[in-house]
């Protein structure tokens, strides 16, 4: 079996604005990602509809912005409904260059005014004979509530995650007090990569001077080939709300 590689980037996208909301980046974040290059893009916060923005700013998009996102790279994608309102609504997406085989979106609201899910899906990775599973996740602000979603994740994982399938979950855990390790380390057996290679996790919020860890890369099934946080700065700062982080990995 090759020993293949897989590059992997999460992004919380603030919907497409800048941290300020002053200004529409979409397409800034677009010619950045395809500079990186990555096979899969965990994305948080982006627009599967919206009315409103639609016809205010010029430069919106006519498809919707996971499809606008991937266009002629990541030919597979998956979006999943966070929060619903008047104007359209917002959750997660998964970008990828290989087939996504499937894939589902898991409800793990506890809060009416905080929607939240888990978007699960399967890709099939040339070189890997196994299907590599991929969590894009987007927890809650206050601690009750993560620690519900956490047990939902970790549940989710023991009954369908085969412990011999690798793999990788990513995204923004809003768990700037570090207590997702409980879960998902002890209970799981995966490991957070820039904690495992730099000693702490990457600070991502908020991005102008970022202090706070929210955003994470866990993994299972695999060697870490490259972690590196060389996205904190410019152009990143400018944008969203959050950095990205950027890993790659190969096959145990």
């Amino acid at each position: 079996m090759s020993r293949a590689s897989l590059k992997v980037l999460t992004y919380n996208i603030h919907k497409g604005f800048s941290a300020t909301n002053l200004r529409f980046i979409l397409h800034e974040i677009k010619n950045l990602l395809r500079h990186i290059d990555a096979d899969v893009i965990f994305i948080q916060e982006i627009h599967g509809e919206c009315n409103i923005s639609n016809n205010q700013f010029d430069d919106w998009p006519n498809n919707r912005q996971f499809e606008f996102l991937a266009d002629q790279v990541w030919h597979h994608y998956a979006y999943g409904k966070n929060v619903i309102y008047r104007s359209g609504h917002h959750g997660n997406a998964i970008l990828s260059k290989y087939p996504l085989i499937e894939w589902e979106n898991i409800n793990v609201s506890i809060l009416r005014s905080a929607s939240r899910s888990l978007l699960h899906g399967t890709v099939q990775v040339p070189g890997i004979h196994q299907k590599v599973h991929i969590i894009c996740v987007h927890l809650g602000l206050f601690g009750h509530e993560r620690e519900r979603q956490l047990l939902t994740l970790a549940k989710r994982i023991n009954s369908h995650v085969p412990s011999d399938e690798p793999l990788i979950i990513a995204g923004d855990f809003n768990d700037w007090r570090g207590r997702a390790e409980h879960y998902l380390n002890r209970d799981l057996g995966v490991e957070e990569v820039f904690k495992m290679t730099h000693g702490a996790y990457a600070r991502t919020f908020p991005s102008w001077f970022p202090v706070l860890s929210l955003d994470r890369i866990y993994y299972r099934g695999f060697s870490v080939i490259s972690c590196n946080n060389h996205l904190n700065g410019l152009p990143w700062k400018r944008l969203s709300d959050h950095i990205p982080l950027f890993a790659e990995f190969r096959l145990i």
